[in-house]
């Protein structure tokens, strides 16, 4: 698949489905645009999908923190874009997917967030949220803080990962979640201070795309509250709650959520 330069940062991307309409697919951290085979099997019929990695992700140039990463992974995403394109993002690619569709929204047809963790949100709308992120988060913290990543990777797997315990995994794998670590905490201030601006007055009201909302049964709380914020922000949003999903929905419950994902297609 091609590798060139995309924003000018060296990116790799790949392809699927063969669809009538043209798809974006932006991943979660610590993955690659591999974790989208699941589910574009079930979009293929729809979609000819193209899914990035993300810098410091799969086959993509390490991360060299030129630049704020929420900001450069938007404009490499800007980059696919040359036509109205669906655009479906998991996690922290959900945070990109709906910047991009805040800085270009001529170019996004439709807009699906799956699992957004734009944390912001909820502390905007719930500020004791606050407290209970930090708490949530406190083991993860306190690892990196130390400079102990592959303890940080156990941490934040326990928390956004597959459910697998971390000791279930090769020690190649352990090891490559570990070297990944700092490339997640450079993510931390896009989540939750917000510099690209989405929360500025009347701002995420100019989205006026149709936009799908997926979160999970069993994600941590405070992705519903996220989910129920970016619903009330967002003049065309309609939500899609998965029964017995957690944050990595994509790709433990592919089936259920393409066919949330169909549907709303089909609708716009």
């Amino acid at each position: 698949m091609p590798n060139a330069s995309k924003a000018g940062f060296d990116t790799y991307w790949t392809s699927y489905g063969q669809g009538p309409r043209a798809g974006l697919m932006i991943h979660c951290s610590l993955a690659s645009c591999a974790a989208w085979g699941g589910l574009a099997r079930h979009l293929s019929g729809a979609l000819t999908m193209t899914a990035f990695d993300m810098p410091g992700h799969g086959r993509s140039a390490d991360w060299d923190a030129r630049g704020e990463i929420q900001g450069v992974t938007t404009r490499i995403a800007g980059d696919f874009l040359d036509a109205p394109t669906d655009v479906i993002g998991h996690s922290f690619g959900a945070t990109v997917a709906l910047r991009l569709a805040a800085e270009q929204p001529e170019m996004v047809r439709t807009l699906t967030l799956i699992e957004p963790v734009f944390f912001a949100v909820a502390f905007a709308d719930q500020p004791e949220l606050a407290r209970e992120h930090t708490g949530l988060m406190a083991g993860y913290e306190a690892a990196m803080t130390a400079g102990e990543h592959l303890e940080a990777a156990r941490e934040f797997t326990g928390i956004w990962g597959e459910g697998a315990p971390f000791s279930t995994l090769t020690k190649a794998k352990q090891q490559e979640l570990a070297t990944r670590m700092p490339v997640v905490a450079a993510g931390n201030a896009a989540l939750h201070q917000d510099p690209g601006g989405l929360l500025q007055p009347d701002r995420l009201a100019r989205v006026a795309m149709p936009v799908l909302i997926v979160n999970g049964t069993e994600s941590p709380p405070i992705v519903g509250a996220i989910c129920e914020g970016l619903e009330r922000r967002l003049p065309d949003a309609r939500r899609a709650i998965v029964a017995g999903a957690g944050h990595m929905a994509p790709l433990t419950h592919a089936g259920p959520v393409g066919a949330e994902i169909l549907q709303f297609l089909r609708r716009h």
